[in-house]
């Protein structure tokens, strides 16, 4: 018995070699694995790809496993996207996970409310495929950039876009993939956001934030001053033990993969010392080693 609830692990990119990546990860103690392409899947076997690394997996003989798989890009203007998530969630069987993460996409420089159709169009085949095969899909929560008027990558970054897509969308195969970095970004309280919507969790992103809240004070949001930083877990300032208490009280499965790639500090030659650690603190905020309760004589 261990921790299977909630995993710790990370994001590994498909095409860098992803089961060479996650063997040499495995020796930290990752314990689950995002495999994640950009916009396209472009030539990558799924099939073979999967084949690597359930090699891997069984070969070292522990319990990681493939959390899901995850695809960014545009699936409401880039018809490749949305094919490639159809043919993602085809694949989950063959990774052993159920869970296919991305962006809804949004119609360029539009409000939100004006995706909602294209939206619908694209995402209730995509929804019914993942009912259809015991799937389901979650919606990352970033703003790339965009807002409510404007924007080119997602709607799906506040909880009033929430509620308007699940409306289009009333199925349990569809939920969010979350993390409180986004919504520090936004000055959110990531909290009790997640408390409110924790049934609509299905994966959480590991990625932190730290507020300059002196520059906001100052400076405000417009001055072109930098008011925030992604951060790792561990290095930002999120409780990670409430943010997973409040999972666990919600009745979360799943896992928590770390988003690398950000940390302002801890990248670059720091990118695994980062990780690593970020590893570890969320394993501690989990409860730290699993105790098993003793048995009666």
């Amino acid at each position: 018995m261990s921790h299977d609830d909630i995993r710790i692990g990370t994001l590994v990119k498909a095409e860098d070699n992803a089961a060479g990546t996650i063997e040499q990860l495995l020796s930290h103690g990752f314990e689950s694995f995002e495999i994640v392409f950009w916009r396209h899947i472009d030539d990558v076997d799924l099939d073979r790809l999967a084949e690597e690394i359930r090699r891997v997996l069984d070969a070292a003989g522990n319990t990681a496993v493939v959390s899901s798989l995850g695809l960014y890009g545009n699936p409401l203007i880039d018809e490749q996207t949305a094919t490639d998530l159809a043919r993602l969630i085809d694949a989950t069987e063959s990774f052993g996970c159920d869970l296919v993460c991305g962006f809804t996409g949004r119609i360029p420089d539009k409000p939100v409310p004006e995706s909602l159709p294209p939206l619908k169009q694209v995402f209730g085949p995509l929804v019914r495929r993942a009912e259809d095969r015991g799937a389901r899909i979650a919606l990352e929560n970033c703003d790339m950039g965009g807002g409510w008027e404007f924007g080119d990558w997602n709607i799906a970054h506040a909880p009033r876009a929430w509620k308007m897509i699940f409306e289009e969308l009333p199925s349990d195969a569809i939920g969010l993939e979350w993390e409180p970095c986004h919504q520090m970004v936004s000055l959110v309280e990531p909290l009790p956001q997640l408390r409110e919507w924790v049934d609509k969790v299905f994966h959480v992103h590991g990625k932190d934030a730290t507020v300059l809240w002196d520059v906001l004070r100052c400076q405000g949001m417009r001055s072109g001053e930098p008011y925030v930083y992604h951060r790792t877990p561990g290095f930002g300032d999120t409780n990670w033990t409430d943010v997973i208490t409040a999972l666990r009280m919600g009745g979360f499965h799943g896992s928590i993969d770390i988003e690398g790639w950000h940390d302002p500090v801890y990248r670059d030659q720091l990118e695994m010392t980062g990780q690593v650690r970020a590893l570890n603190y969320l394993k501690d905020c989990r409860g730290g080693p699993f105790v098993p309760n003793p048995t009666g004589s």
